[in-house]
């Protein structure tokens, strides 16, 4: 999983949305008519192919140094009704895995009251089943009723339950945390769900690992499927597999990228898909949350013309959620014994009631730091260079306050050179800093952390359909997408915009909508 630093500290996962990727030696998916898949695999390998993965119908195969056109003119088989380039699929997510405050009780997260999740209560005797394409869900957290846990593996991706990063995880606790006193708490609390496993060791997957995917899911009777993912490019494999799963009554929704622009991903780009965008707690659209046009569109309520664009949103900054045990961090600061909202930057440690000095912007060493905390300016050189500096000064931990309003979200980044904890403070905090004699600070291991993206707000909608579906169990998945669009709360433009969509999705507006229309709308 290849991890980059951006200006504001956090870190990014590389998703390369825009470019369709000629991947891993030459990949090709191959569809085969019914019946005929042994011998035309069997031609594949005597012409030097190398089978990855075999589908329903399909099968996935590396023809080294060739490309398209000279795969299509050797296998020159009436059985095959299609041969296209299997294209890569990546998790869609900011990576920001630290939390302010240790987890000691269960935390609601802002999406849900948001969204009025918390108005409408989850029935588990519906048997809902959400089926999560993700890297895995690991087995070392405890905010997850295991006994509705189910998975399967994809090729060369390990146990589904061991996790491939912190991705998969994250994302299925927004659906499904429990409530349980500890921890967050899900959409839907304790809902069933399936995994299914398809990024690499390098974090990502292809098109045929989601259409094989696709079929594992309908396989263990999953009503939604979930993807926080995404990648530039169509496959006609990958799309007919949704298009199958919605047309057999469930429900498909996947994220629509971050880079911010107008580009559409896939798979949220198929019609068959509903495609979410991601805003803020404060109502806003997430300036990484793409936004392709609306091909089509006959106003706000013409809730079958999507025109295959975003549909709604629902919370996907600064998300809370689960993380495998200890891959997350927790920060927690005070001042003269009083409590300051803080956030991780970097090293674990605990410093107790140490004196502090205040160094500015700690361009230089300054020996008065020595044995104390250091209560840093952002501004002027790199908070690894501050940070470094307190720590050349004897400094025993770093408190780097915004010059902004709000908290500090960073990192130190790639080359860290130092050792002593390191946390960002809030503006609105500097004044009782600089006047404590005393701080406190500490970076502790976490099983919580923060993440953004648009593949934090497709779980929140995931995990709404489930909850609204599980008091509407006779609609089908199309259904109760529609209710989802007809119930939105407006935000942005007046009506429907490429940004929202219909709005932020609101789990009580289409729960009544639905109880007191029924599954077919108005």
């Amino acid at each position: 999983m290849k991890l980059t630093r951006i200006a504001s500290g956090i870190m990014v996962l590389s998703v390369g949305v825009i470019t369709q990727v000629q991947a891993d030696d030459h990949r090709y998916v191959i569809e085969v008519a019914a019946g005929h898949q042994g011998v035309v695999k069997a031609l594949a390998k005597k012409l030097g192919g190398d089978i990855k993965l075999e589908g329903d119908a399909f099968f996935a195969a590396t023809f080294t140094g060739k490309d398209l056109a000279q795969v299509k003119g050797l296998l020159k088989n009436p059985h095959i009704t299609l041969i296209e380039e299997d294209v890569r699929r990546y998790p869609l997510a900011l990576y920001k895995d630290d939390v302010g405050d240790p987890m000691s009780t269960q935390i609601t997260p802002y999406a849900i009251y948001q969204s009025r999740a918390n108005e409408v209560t989850f029935n588990p005797s519906a048997g809902m089943k959400v089926c999560v394409i993700d890297s895995g869900l690991d087995a070392s957290n405890p905010d997850f009723v295991w006994n509705n846990i189910t998975g399967d593996n994809d090729s060369g991706t390990g146990n589904w339950y061991d996790n491939g990063g912190p991705h998969g995880t994250h994302v299925a606790g927004t659906i499904a945390a429990a409530d349980n006193d500890v921890g967050v708490i899900g959409m839907a609390p304790g809902v069933a769900l399936h995994i299914v496993k398809v990024f690499n060791a390098s974090g990502w997957g292809y098109s045929s690992d989601l259409a094989y995917a696709a079929s594992k899911c309908r396989n263990a009777s999953a009503n939604i499927i979930s993807m926080s993912l995404g990648g530039g490019g169509t496959n006609r494999t990958e799309k007919k597999a949704f298009d199958d799963f919605t047309a057999a009554g469930g429900l498909v929704l996947a994220a629509a990228g971050n880079d911010g622009n107008s580009v559409r991903s896939y798979p949220a780009g198929y019609p068959s898909v509903m495609m979410i965008g991601a805003n803020d707690a404060n109502n806003n659209i997430a300036s990484f949350s793409q936004f392709p046009t609306c091909l089509s569109g006959r106003g706000k309520r013409a809730v079958n013309d999507d025109g295959i664009c975003v549909e709604v949103t629902a919370g996907g900054v600064n998300t809370l959620s689960t993380y495998p045990v200890g891959m997350a961090t927790a920060a927690a600061v005070t001042a003269d014994s009083a409590a300051i909202a803080s956030s991780a930057m970097e090293n674990l440690g605990v410093v107790t009631a140490s004196n502090a000095h205040y160094m500015g912007t700690a361009q230089a060493i300054d020996t008065n730091a020595n044995g104390k905390v250091c209560l840093i300016d952002r501004g002027a050189i790199s908070f690894h260079d501050k940070v470094l500096n307190c720590q050349n000064s004897g400094g025993v931990a770093a408190v780097i306050v915004n010059n902004v309003s709000g908290m500090l979200y960073a990192t130190l980044g790639d080359t860290n050179a130092t050792t002593i904890p390191a946390v960002g403070a809030a503006l609105e905090d500097r004044a009782t800093l600089l006047n404590a004699q005393n701080i406190s600070v500490s970076i502790a291991a976490s099983d919580y952390g923060f993440m953004s993206g648009t593949s934090m707000a497709t779980p929140a909608v995931s995990g709404v359909a489930a909850l609204v579906w599980s008091n509407h169990s006779e609609c089908t998945g199309t259904q109760i997408r529609n209710a989802l669009k007809a119930t939105a709360m407006d935000a942005g433009a007046i009506g429907k915009d490429n940004y929202f969509g219909y709005g932020i999705v609101n789990a009580q507006l289409a729960d009544v909508y639905l109880t007191t229309n029924g599954c077919s709308g108005k």
